[in-house]
């Protein structure tokens, strides 16, 4: 199976049991719902493009999906706007727009597009399913699996065995990427430190930080990327 048909499988079988979860906060599975389908075909399409081999790739894991992310589209801190503009891939769903998106997109081109950035890294999250719940307004919004001890705890075996799952699929070890400085790093070093997967897990910003708070200074922040990645050398 090459790096691409492993990413699709996994996708395939990624399920949580909203049972599991604390009142108030919902499961945001793609793979699952209306969309399906579509979202099937376009993650297909993408994975086959650029994970079509048997390369090994670092793994670089932000915290959990976005609704306006993977979401919609199936692939991290990818909308529908760097889908089509970027990968190549049009979406048949409303067009979306994520902030995450925009820099990560910044950084892909710095190592000089999607086809050499991608040949070295596979990207997704800690918990590659994401979680909404109800706010005063009646209205879902997004919520990080850190943002309540209950969810926390009630998901860190799923995200153990995915991380472990992904791992199988040819992944480097010498280190992993963790996007986020604060309680996302703690909790990657942290299972990191109790499971021994990787060599180190290294942080970086993430993307949501440098958009929403410090835009002007994105190039800075991109290098820094890019400087941090680089070390990671050829995993092959």
């Amino acid at each position: 199976m090459t790096f691409a048909d492993q990413i699709l499988a996994f996708n395939d079988n990624l399920d949580l049991d909203p049972a599991l979860l604390p009142d108030g906060i919902s499961v945001m599975n793609p793979f699952r719902g209306g969309h399906a389908d579509t979202i099937r075909e376009v993650t297909s399409q993408f994975y086959r493009r650029f994970y079509g081999d048997h390369d090994p790739r670092h793994l670089i894991l932000g915290i959990n999906p976005g609704r306006f992310g993977a979401g919609v589209t199936g692939v991290p801190f990818t909308d529908t706007k760097r889908m089509k503009e970027v990968c190549g891939i049009d979406i048949a769903i409303d067009p979306t727009h994520e902030p995450s998106s925009v820099f990560v997109y910044e950084v892909v081109n710095a190592f000089g597009g999607p086809v050499p950035f991608y040949r070295k890294f596979y990207i997704n999250s800690v918990s590659p399913l994401g979680f909404t719940r109800t706010n005063e307004k009646g209205n879902d919004v997004n919520y990080n699996f850190y943002d309540d001890r209950q969810l926390q705890e009630a998901v860190t075996p799923f995200i153990i065995d995915c991380i472990e799952r992904q791992i199988g699929f040819g992944a480097a070890t010498d280190r992993c990427f963790c996007m986020g400085r604060g309680k996302n790093f703690k909790f990657l070093h942290a299972l990191n430190k109790q499971q021994g997967w990787f060599g180190e897990v290294v942080p970086l910003d993430h993307p949501r930080f440098v958009v929403q708070y410090r835009s002007r200074r994105m190039p800075e922040y991109v290098q820094d990327y890019v400087s941090a990645l680089s070390q990671a050398g050829s995993p092959i």
